[in-house]
Parts: structure tokens; sequence; C-alpha cells
């Protein structure tokens, strides 16, 4: 399992490694570097599985109908 993913800003680009945690979902997250604060896509757990390179790890685990922590 991957704890680490790289989170995308969709508005300006750009990219934060970050751990993700394992026993909760992340719901915010404010971009490094505009600030901006993002939250889940319609149908998404968390931040990691909208803007991130790798999803969450209860996803990873169960598949996309699991949820986070």
């Amino acid at each position: 399992m991957h704890v680490e993913s790289t989170l995308i800003c969709p508005s300006c680009g750009h990219r934060s490694i970050e751990t993700m945690p394992t026993d909760a979902c992340q719901f915010f997250y404010d971009c490094r570097g505009c600030g901006t604060r993002l939250k889940p896509k319609s149908g998404d757990c968390c931040v990691f599985c909208s803007y991130g390179t790798v999803p969450c790890p209860p996803i990873q685990e169960n598949g996309k109908g699991a949820c986070c922590g």
C-alpha cells in the first residue's frame, strides 16, 4: 500500500508530496502554491482521490466503493 501521494492543484498546477492519513478522510487541503482550498470532487471521499496521483489507503485496499475511516 502506498501512503504518499502527490497532490496537484487544479488552479495553479502546484505539486506537493503528502502523506495520506490511513485512519481518516482528508476533506480539505490548502494548496501551498496559490492557497486555493481543495475539496473532494463529487463522488470522491477525499482530496487524495480527487487530486492525488495515488488514491487513499481504503480505496487502494477495498476499491472505489470503500470509504475512508
